[in-house]
C-alpha cells in the first residue's frame, strides 16, 4: 500500500514514512493510493483483533505490518460500550469512548499512532511529536507520548480557549512531553504547526512529526472503532445503523466517511458541529469558505478551517454523501438539561450536539433503523459546565481523578512561527 498527497505534487511513500511526514512535502494530507475494500468482518472478536482485520490492508508491505497486531493491542485496551441512555428511546445508542486513560476519544488514536512512533523511532535521535490542540488531542497525545524512548510531544494550546481541566491534562505530563500555552486560538495553533513543517530545516533539526488528525496514523484507529460499533449493531438489527458524529476538525468525520466507503456496515451519517459554520455553509451552499474559529462550550470543536476538508473531497460524491447540523451553545445547554431529566444520562458539552441532532431526526428517519451517538468525552472535564446545568456533581473516574494530583507546567509563547522555533530550541538545549 501507498500512501499520496491530496494535491497531487508529492511522491508516493509507504504507510511509515507518510506518518513520519505528517504532512506531505507538497503541504497536503496522506491518502492511500487506492480505497480497500472490506469483506465481512467478525464483530464478536475484541476491537484489537477487529482493528487489526480492518487495518491490515494499509500495513500491507510496511515496516510495521508485523508490529500491528502488537500495536493494537497496547492501543485499545479499554472498553468501548454501546449503551441505550434512555430506555424509553431504544433507538438511540451511545457509543462511549471516554473510557481511556485521559477520558476522551482521542485516546484511540493518540496511542495508536505513539505505538507506531516508538517502533520506527530511534531513542538516540527521538521522534518529537507536534501538535496542535483544542483541548482533548493534546491531553491523550501527553499521556501517550509520557515515560517513551524514541518519541517526545510537543503540545499547543490556545491560551483560555480549553476547560480548567483540560489545561491541567494538557500540561501534567512528565518526560519527554512539555506544553506551548499560545497566545491565539486553536486555528493559530494548527497554522503554526503546519508553517513549522513547511519549513524543512525546522522540521528536519527537530525531528517534527504529528499527531493531529491531519496525521493519516490518526484516522485509522478511528475507522476502525467505528466500523466496528456499526457491526454490531448490524449484526444484531439486520439494519446498517446511522451514525451521528460531533467533528471539529473533521478527523472524526472523515474516517466514518471512509470507512463506509470501503464497505463498513454503516448507514446514514450525520456530522454536528458547534457554532462554528464552516461546515455547514459548504453542506448547504456548496462552496467551502474558511473563516476565524468562534469560541464556544464545545472547545474541541472550535475549528473554522477543518484540515481533513481537503481529504473529504476527495472521495467520490456519493462516498461523502453526509447531513451536517449546527448546534449553538443555548441549544446545547438546554439538550444536557432535557436528557439529564429524562434519564439521569450525563452528556459532555460535544456529545450532547450527537443528541440534539436524535432529536431533530424525523419520526421516520428514527424509526427506520437504529442510530449510534458518539460520546467522545467524560462529562467529567467539563464539569464547569455541566454541573451547574443539571444540579448534581459529576464523579471523576479513577484515571482522571489521578489527574488532580499532578504537577503541571508550561511555557508561554506569542502566535508566530519564531516563537514556536524558539521554544522548540530551548527544549532542544535543555534536552
Amino acid at each position: 500500500m501507498k500512501f499520496v498527497s491530496t494535491r497531487g505534487d508529492s511522491p508516493a511513500t509507504g504507510l511509515s514514512q507518510a506518518m513520519r511526514h505528517g504532512v506531505a512535502p507538497d503541504g497536503g494530507l496522506y491518502l492511500p493510493e487506492s480505497l480497500p475494500r472490506l469483506g465481512a468482518l467478525d464483530p464478536a472478536v475484541s476491537l484489537a483483533h477487529w482493528s487489526t482485520a480492518m487495518l491490515a490492508p494499509f500495513f500491507e508491505g510496511d515496516v510495521l505490518a508485523a508490529e500491528l497486531p502488537d500495536i493494537c493491542a497496547e492501543a485499545f485496551d479499554f472498553p468501548t460500550p454501546l449503551v441505550a441512555p434512555d430506555p424509553s428511546r431504544p433507538g438511540l445508542r451511545a457509543l462511549e469512548l471516554f473510557h481511556g486513560p485521559t477520558g476522551a476519544f482521542k485516546d484511540f488514536g493518540a496511542r495508536f499512532l505513539l505505538a507506531c512512533f516508538d517502533r520506527i523511532g530511534d531513542p538516540a535521535e527521538p521522534l518529537n511529536v507536534l501538535v496542535a490542540t483544542s483541548g482533548d488531542t493534546g491531553g491523550a497525545v501527553g499521556c501517550a507520548a509520557e515515560g517513551r524512548s524514541a518519541v517526545s510531544a510537543t503540545i499547543l494550546y490556545p491560551r483560555g480557549r480549553v476547560s480548567a481541566f483540560q489545561e491541567r491534562q494538557l500540561t501534567c505530563w512528565a518526560e519527554p512531553v512539555r506544553a506551548l500555552e499560545v497566545e491565539g486560538d486553536f486555528d493559530d495553533c494548527q497554522r503554526l504547526v503546519k508553517a513549522a513543517f513547511a519549513r524543512a530545516d525546522l522540521s528536519r533539526a527537530h525531528r517534527l512529526t504529528s499527531a493531529n488528525s491531519i496525521n493519516i496514523g490518526r484516522l485509522m484507529p478511528q475507522m476502525a472503532y467505528l466500523a466496528a460499533a456499526a457491526a454490531r449493531v448490524h449484526s444484531e438489527s439486520g439494519v446498517k445503523p446511522g451514525l451521528i458524529i460531533p467533528t471539529g476538525n473533521l478527523g472524526h468525520g472523515f474516517a466514518a466517511l471512509y470507512a463506509r466507503a470501503m464497505g463498513m456496515p454503516i448507514g446514514p451519517i450525520v456530522l454536528v458541529t458547534n457554532s462554528n459554520r464552516t461546515l455547514a455553509d459548504w453542506h448547504r451552499s456548496g462552496d467551502y469558505a474558511a473563516r476565524a474559529s468562534v469560541a464556544t462550550i464545545a472547545n474541541a470543536m472550535d475549528v473554522g478551517a477543518p484540515s481533513n476538508f481537503e481529504r473529504l473531497i476527495q472521495l467520490d460524491p456519493d462516498q461523502r454523501e453526509v447531513d451536517i447540523q449546527m448546534v449553538d451553545d443555548d441549544t446545547i445547554r438546554s439538550r444536557v438539561v432535557e436528557e439529564y431529566r429524562a434519564s439521569g444520562y450525563i452528556w459532555c458539552p460535544h456529545s450532547a450536539t450527537a443528541a440534539e441532532a436524535y432529536a431533530r431526526l424525523s419520526p421516520e428517519r428514527r424509526s427506520e433503523r437504529p442510530w449510534v451517538a458518539c460520546a467522545t468525552a467524560h462529562p467529567y472535564k467539563f464539569a464547569d459546565i455541566v454541573e451547574p446545568l443539571i444540579g448534581a456533581k459529576i464523579a471523576p473516574p479513577p484515571a482522571l481523578e489521578a489527574i488532580l494530583s499532578r504537577e503541571t507546567r508550561s511555557e508561554a509563547i506569542p502566535a508566530t512561527l519564531q516563537g514556536l522555533a524558539s521554544a522548540l530550541e530551548r527544549q532542544t538545549v535543555l534536552t
